[in-house]
């Protein structure tokens, strides 16, 4: 082989090894995106079961313009993309905070808070 074929070869392998790095890259970034926004969504829809408890009558089962007594469903607190804890301050304030599974850096996960005063929500990305 000549000088110019193997330049070219060495050329080609080195410009397949920076695409597949870019590869690996993009692929993580988009993973911890994809992930943010599923706790978001799930913070979200708990966020509304909140509001339902709020709104709804104490003979119903609910708090009656209270969120005292509303906790995070048992079968919700853990699933397959995060865990998910309340803060409830009576009469009309709670904090849910869902933490993800997939790890942004080091050790920090991706990490969604959404406050309800009221039937208001307030949603605030952690990491």
């Amino acid at each position: 082989m000549g000088q110019q074929q193997l330049l070219l070869i060495v050329l080609g392998v080195i410009i397949v090894g920076i695409a597949v790095i870019a590869g690996i890259f993009l692929f993580k970034y988009q993973s911890v995106e994809n992930k943010r926004d599923i706790v978001t969504s799930e913070v979200h829809h708990l966020a509304t079961l909140a509001i339902q408890y709020y709104k709804k009558a104490q003979i119903y089962g609910g708090g009656q313009y209270n969120y005292a007594g509303w906790d995070v469903p048992n079968e919700l607190k853990f699933t397959n993309n995060g865990s998910y804890t309340a803060k409830v301050t009576p009469p009309d304030k709670v904090e849910i905070l869902g933490i993800g599974n997939e790890v942004v850096s080091g050790s920090d996960s991706v990490k969604v808070r959404v406050t309800i005063i009221g039937t208001e929500i307030t949603t605030q990305i952690l990491n």
